[in-house]
């Protein structure tokens, strides 16, 4: 568990942040009334046994704070000493969010990845800096900066998020641990400019698990967090492992095993992602479902996934060589411990 002085989580993080950080979305019960937790533990018990290190507690899935808070004791219970725990500020306040976090440190999750709110449209850079700010400090928790090109901040930069403003926070906000970055697409540019600058400083990550080979190779990349891992079962911490230990063109003949389940997420992501702005968490529990994770419903706003993206995405992990289950896609919809 991470340490609750500021100034120590950033050691205690480019120490112990290693691997791979999926994602635990909650379930509901069939009426979508309340959280199923049977679902909830059936999904941290796949975690576990596919050889991640931590998950995130996806707030995306329609939960209220409230139920956010059940699932996090859920979660925060059944990862035990096992998984890290990172909590998800993504729910639509400023308040809401700095709530979330310090019940996230009170329950025992280990850190915070920062969102921003659907209707957070700063007028100046100076406001995304406050903002983050007072969120990282708001608790104890290790803080992860989450720059991407989602946020419709390219207004103050070009890349989408500054990398003088990451660096400016990196300065002045000493429980900040680590930096998701996806900035600056199309190209790798941006994110490469982020571990130029600050890998020494904090823990710097590409969640984009396509990338990871380049990253780790190139500038020792140690932790991917997060993100969705499961689509490939535990062949990610598998390759990743092979990277670390210098078996690279090992880890390469399974990474390239694996292109038809990365080529078919692209496709279909891409299709039912675009002009939303919003991550297809659907699409990623029917991918986890195809290896055993629970699946089952998750609350709106969320895109429909058809028949056609299922058969896609199911195809796509038969090529690839590994298991898949038997099961009818019409069981992804009850899930797997339905209630």
């Amino acid at each position: 568990m991470a340490p609750y002085e500021p100034g120590e989580a950033r050691e205690w993080a480019l120490e112990n942040l290693r691997w791979q950080c999926g994602c635990v979305m909650p379930t509901f019960s069939s009426d979508l009334r309340g959280i199923n937790e049977r679902a909830i533990r059936h999904d941290v018990a796949m975690e576990k046994r596919l050889g991640m290190t931590g998950v995130l507690i996806v707030s995306e899935c329609g939960t209220t704070l409230e139920e956010l808070k059940q699932v996090t004791d859920i979660i925060v219970d059944a990862a035990g000493d096992d998984l890290i725990t990172i909590a998800h500020a993504s729910l639509p306040t400023l308040e809401d969010n700095i709530e979330l976090a310090r019940y996230s440190a009170e329950s025992g999750v280990t850190g915070l990845l920062m969102s921003y709110p659907l209707t957070f449209y700063p007028t100046t850079e100076d406001e995304i800096f406050e903002y983050t700010k007072t969120l990282a400090q708001s608790s104890s928790l290790g803080a992860i900066i989450f720059a991407m090109n989602l946020w419709n901040f390219s207004r103050f930069h070009a890349s989408d998020f500054s990398p003088d403003l990451i660096g400016g926070l990196i300065d002045e906000v000493p429980n900040i641990m680590a930096v998701k970055t996806e900035i600056g697409p199309p190209g790798t540019a941006g994110i490469a400019q982020i571990f130029e600058r600050y890998r020494d400083r904090v823990v710097v990550t590409d969640p984009i698990e396509a990338s990871a080979p380049v990253w780790q190779r190139n500038y020792g990349m140690r932790w991917m967090g997060t993100s969705n891992y499961e689509c490939m079962a535990g062949e990610v911490p598998r390759y990743f492992k092979l990277l670390e230990q210098d078996r690279y063109e090992d880890a390469m003949d399974i990474y390239w095993r694996l292109h038809p389940i990365r080529q078919a997420d692209a496709e279909v992501v891409g299709e039912a992602s675009r002009g939303t702005s919003l991550v297809h968490r659907l699409v990623w529990k029917y991918q986890g479902w195809l290896h055993g994770f629970n699946g089952g419903p998750i609350r709106s706003p969320h895109v429909r996934i058809s028949d056609r993206q299922m058969h896609r995405l199911r195809s796509a992990v038969e090529a690839s060589g590994l298991p898949v289950t038997s099961d009818p896609d019409s069981a992804f919809v009850i899930g797997r411990n339905p209630e």
